[in-house]
């Protein structure tokens, strides 16, 4: 039967499951962790793509990742047979060593954003493997909390801004929310769906109490981020869906 197509992402970001096939193991010791961030860091290097957030398990993986020049599936491909060909060479191996398909979802919301990142970097917790998120090696958590961002290839700026404009205020409410007891099941449960802009519009109005969505172009900063603030917590919406329907510019809405 023919396969399903992945859902676009009007945003272009994605949460990424791969799982070595049959569920075997992908990583048996530190040597390959580092081969394969080794090859990812390459391969978003060269495709323009961003790496939010990973989490190597031992046999799977999770990334956050928002698009560049190249599609998801062909990246991962790519990704996937680079690291497979050097890891099938240690262990003088053959075949494929992932599942034949990869579980992706699109990322739609900043909310959705925020439980998929605490989901990632909560796998080792709930496996048992460490007590607390950023003691795990082999995750991004550590990079979003450190006082130097150890890990350069990850992208903490925009998940952190969402936190606060402050960057060590913004780590600390990222670590007390990642610590925070979830029961977040992330390409299982339906709590991404995203909002049409119809609807997201007639929440907007509402919350303007029914004045032309266009003021807020018009207001002063103050006003309008506390306006803007309360407008990004509408579930299901979105910094680049919000901007296209006030006319301000995303960076305007994610700074608010």
């Amino acid at each position: 039967m023919p396969r399903n197509a992945r859902d676009k992402s009007e945003t272009g970001i994605y949460h990424v499951i791969a799982r070595g096939i049959n569920r075997q193991e992908i990583f048996h010791d530190a040597e390959d962790h580092r081969r394969y961030l080794e090859t990812l860091e390459r391969f978003t290097k060269e495709t323009g793509t961003s790496l939010l957030g990973y989490c190597l398990m031992g046999n799977h993986l999770h990334l956050l990742i928002q698009e560049g020049h190249e599609s998801i599936s062909v990246f991962m491909k790519r990704l996937g047979t680079s690291y497979a060909y050097w890891y099938n060479q240690k262990y003088n191996r053959t075949g494929h060593m992932f599942q034949d398909r990869f579980k992706s979802e699109s990322v739609e919301s900043d909310a959705y954003l925020l439980t998929v990142i605490r989901y990632i970097h909560q796998n080792p917790v709930k496996a048992g493997l460490v007590e607390k998120a950023q003691d795990y090696q082999w995750s991004s958590c550590s990079a979003y909390i450190q006082e130097e961002n150890l890990c350069r290839m990850v992208q903490t700026r925009f998940i952190l801004g969402l936190f606060a404009d402050d960057r060590e205020t913004a780590k600390q409410r990222f670590l007390q929310f990642t610590e925070e007891i979830a029961a977040d099941q992330c390409l299982e449960a339906g709590s991404h769906t995203r909002i049409n802009d119809e609807r997201l519009g007639q929440e907007i109005k509402k919350i303007l109490r029914s004045r032309p969505v266009s003021i807020l172009q018009q207001m002063e900063k103050t006003e309008r981020d506390k306006i803007l603030r309360k407008i990004k917590e509408i579930q299901g919406s979105s910094l680049r869906q919000i901007a296209k329907i006030t006319g301000l510019t995303v960076h305007t809405v994610y700074k608010a």
